[in-house]
Order: structure tokens, then C-alpha cells, then sequence
């Protein structure tokens, strides 16, 4: 699954350079994650940075996105070979 950041987020901005896969941004209120990025971390680490680093600890699973480990690693992949392509152009 994808994670998401509740409203109890205080914009502390630790989440935001954690996240290998630059899925975290500055919403309206609040920081926010964008799920079509959000790996979970799966790929480059054995946990999800951003939950790991928050210090009041609002970032939980998204039900909304239910993905497997197998979805998420093929996530990771497709967004490891677009970075690729775009560093090689």
C-alpha cells in the first residue's frame, strides 16, 4: 500500500528529504504523499523512511491503495527505469 500522512501532521519537513522516490510534497496544509510514487520504501530500504523520521508518527497505510510486496517492487522498478530514461536524455 501506498502511505499517506494523516492530519495531525505538524509540517516538521523530516518526512519529505527521506523519501527515495521524491513522492512526499507541500500540500494545501500539509504535506502529503503522492501514492503513484509511494513504495513504501520498497526497493531501497527494509522500512518506509518518512515513518520512521516522523516524529509524531501521522503517517499509516493508505486503504485506499492496497498494493503487495510484489506491486510495490514493481513500482519501484518502473520509477527507477523513468529516472534512468530521464537522467540519460
Amino acid at each position: 500500500m501506498a502511505l499517506m500522512i494523516t492530519d495531525e501532521c505538524i509540517n516538521c519537513d523530516v518526512c519529505e528529504p527521506e523519501c527515495p522516490n521524491d513522492a512526499i510534497y507541500m500540500g494545501l496544509e500539509i504535506y502529503e504523499i503522492d501514492p503513484n510514487k509511494c513504495t513504501e520504501c520498497v526497493g531501497h530500504y527494509d522500512a518506509p523512511q518518512c515513518q520512521q523520521v516522523c516524529p509524531v508518527d501521522c503517517i499509516p497505510l493508505n486503504p485506499a491503495f492496497p498494493e503487495n510486496q510484489t506491486q510495490l517492487m514493481a513500482k519501484y522498478q518502473a520509477l527507477t527505469a523513468a529516472k534512468k530514461a530521464l537522467a540519460t536524455k
